[in-house]
């Protein structure tokens, strides 16, 4: 995995360095974490489900992992939120202020990336281009987060050089809303992602079901 983003990297004239790899663990045992990921020194894990996740740090608590939460977050889970270094997931206004209610609580401020439907699919969450500026700008506002940049889910494609647009249309708002972080592609393309820009990539299935180099 390193060696395809190395190279991945190098035909775009990058710093390796730059991109931070999130192992994508929902649906996998504690025993696969550690063999797969961990002991191949991933430390940056990445969840979609409280409860799962809950359940797997309590038993990873020793291994200094650093915990990103990547799924939808419901507002009524936002109490446990505290330990993640980053919610990849923010869409909506009605989320943000849960965050800033919690964190004023907990006085802690919740690193996040809103997400952003570029392909603008029904089947995917996330505020569309012109809603995506003004949640940012919104959330900005907010005491308790911290916006550091954006997130999307490309659409599913054979052929990942055909959704390349999608990934430069997220680098693009970055740029002009003035963020840092781009957390986009998964499994299939995120070599494709990290030649437009990708600082993020959250990988599951060719972590745990393909090569390790």
């Amino acid at each position: 995995m390193t060696n395809r983003i190395a190279a991945a990297c190098a035909r775009a004239g990058r710093d390796p360095a730059g991109v931070k790899l999130v192992a994508v663990t929902k649906g996998r045992t504690v025993g696969e974490i550690e063999q797969k990921v961990v002991r191949q020194g991933c430390l940056v894990l990445g969840e979609s489900r409280i409860q799962e996740w809950r359940e797997k740090a309590g038993q990873l608590a020793d291994e200094g992992i650093e915990w990103h939460f990547i799924g939808n977050l419901q507002r009524n889970k936002v109490k446990y939120c505290r330990p993640f270094h980053t919610i990849h997931s923010l869409n909506s206004a009605r989320l943000a202020d849960e965050l800033h209610s919690q964190g004023a609580r907990l006085e802690h401020v919740f690193r996040v990336l809103v997400e952003v439907n570029v392909a603008q699919e029904e089947s995917k969450r996330g505020a569309g281009i012109a809603e995506a500026e003004e949640l940012v700008e919104y959330a900005r506002g907010l005491q308790f987060l911290k916006v550091t940049g954006l997130m999307t889910m490309a659409p599913w494609a054979e052929d990942p050089e055909s959704i390349r647009p999608v990934f430069a249309g997220l680098r693009e708002l970055r740029d002009k809303l003035g963020l840092v972080d781009l957390s986009m592609g998964m499994s299939n393309d995120f070599e494709v992602a990290i030649e437009e820009g990708a600082t993020i990539v959250r990988v599951g299935t060719a972590l745990f079901e393909g090569s390790s180099a």
